[in-house]
């Protein structure tokens, strides 16, 4: 009898599984926002590293249950004996940005400084959070609905750097209905999120809605997004080090020589571009301000011609025979 073919994706891993493998320098902060999974993560580790693990509660101060997760995570922190900071932060969202960002940049800013101190007896020299193999397909589903290129597309890394701490993600093969498996095979308690049935949020909609759909169309797609999502990365990897010696060709203090930019072809343009607007100046360019700085660096072929045109937090100008960038916050010299 022929055999079957071989299966071109991986089984789920448990959380337990996850755990074996996770190895982070100790003693561990772990971001506990008092959900299931930042709950589970935080008793799995507690378990795994006794009096090696500490906890940060970010309160975000947007809704009126916001005092009860507080208490559930002073409660599950005593139990464990694991030491907590909590942290109190304004993060309404200002005009043209989501609710969703303003509340995940005021969290990164505290978890950044809050590693920068002690946690009770402990001073981590590394991070945990809990984002499960749901929340990485949701995101990329998300970056796909904004038109995104390949950052967007590789979704979460399972590691990245917060305040030069290694800041790990060691639950992204774990679907979230395994997650709950674990908590209530322990009759661990934790508390739900009201927002998380707003629909009007987009991420919401994608897993009411999407996931359900995928999960019974593709009942593997949690590890083939995985998948997607590494190529997507390593993909990126390689333009970043095309950009990288584009730039050093290319660029100066005084900002991008426009006869550099011009012998590249477009999509490279636009590649050393973003990285040169991403890296040396912290902002990034919507697609219609690349596309039309593109248009005009292809028409830029007299002195005369000017570039002055809204880029980021700030604008790309012409400057002689440079590109430059500038805030007139930042760089008021340039305002002229």
């Amino acid at each position: 009898m022929p055999r079957p073919p071989a299966s071109n994706t991986r089984a789920p891993l448990s959380l337990d599984q996850a755990l074996l493998a996770f190895l982070p320098a100790l003693p561990l902060g772990i971001a506990l926002s008092g959900g299931a999974d930042s709950t589970a993560l935080l008793i799995a580790c507690a378990e795994k590293w006794p009096g090696q693990v500490a906890a940060i509660h970010v309160h975000h101060g947007l809704q009126a249950a916001a005092d009860g997760f507080v208490a559930h995570c002073e409660a599950l922190c005593a139990s464990l004996q694991v030491p907590l900071v909590v942290h109190h932060v304004d993060a309404r969202n200002a005009s043209g940005q989501s609710p969703e960002d303003a509340a995940r940049e005021a969290r990164y800013g505290v978890l950044a400084s809050a590693l920068g101190g002690a946690i009770g007896p402990l001073r981590c020299r590394s991070l945990a959070l809990a984002q499960h193999a749901d929340d990485q397909v949701e995101t990329m589903l998300l970056a796909l609905s904004r038109g995104a290129g390949l950052p967007g597309l590789a979704a979460m890394p399972a590691v990245r750097e917060v305040a030069g701490i290694p800041c790990h993600r060691p639950l992204l093969a774990v679907p979230a209905a395994g997650i709950r498996t674990w908590l209530a095979e322990r009759g661990a308690a934790f508390v739900e999120d009201p927002s998380n049935t707003d629909e009007s949020l987009t991420r919401n909609r994608i897993r009411a809605q999407l996931l359900p759909a995928l999960d019974r169309a593709f009942p593997h797609f949690r590890d083939t997004f995985a998948r997607s999502a590494r190529h997507a990365a390593q993909a990126q990897l390689v333009l970043d080090d095309v950009a990288q010696e584009d730039l050093r060709l290319a660029g100066s203090e005084q900002g991008l020589s426009l006869d550099s930019l011009r012998v590249l072809s477009r999509p490279r343009q636009a590649n050393l571009l973003r990285h040169w607007l991403r890296k040396t100046h912290a902002t990034v360019p919507s697609a219609s301000q690349l596309e039309e700085l593109l248009d005009q660096l292809a028409d830029c072929s007299t002195r005369g011609h000017r570039i002055n045109i809204k880029v980021g937090r700030g604008f790309v100008r012409r400057l002689g025979t440079k590109l430059a960038w500038y805030n007139a916050g930042v760089d008021p010299t340039l305002t002229g």
